[in-house]
């Protein structure tokens, strides 16, 4: 079984940062690519409010989701980048 685990993280000019993240999945699991030329635009609710932020995703693909790992990488992102909450989710694929 495969997995593609995806992160979407803000953009706020932080290239340095993307990078080294992408080094360090990349060196753990031995890839990641960063979809990072057309930010996506995101928007939610928060107490009200319609907040909106640029985002790129940063995805890779392992053999197995360890949850524990991620949940506590997910939380170093959160303090790196400043940020309330990041999304980080995994995806079932089948390679075709």
């Amino acid at each position: 079984m495969t997995w593609l685990v995806q992160m979407l993280l803000p953009v706020a000019g932080r290239r340095k940062t993307y990078d080294a993240i992408t080094r360090e999945l990349t060196d753990r699991f031995g890839g990641a690519t960063a979809y990072a030329r057309a930010p996506a635009a995101g928007l939610w609710k928060d107490s009200g409010r319609t907040e909106r932020d640029d985002i790129i995703v940063v995805e890779v693909m392992v053999d197995a989701v360890d949850p524990q790992w991620w949940r506590a990488f997910r939380r170093r992102l959160e303090k790196r980048l400043r940020q309330k909450e990041i999304v980080v989710r995994a995806h079932e694929i089948r390679q075709l």
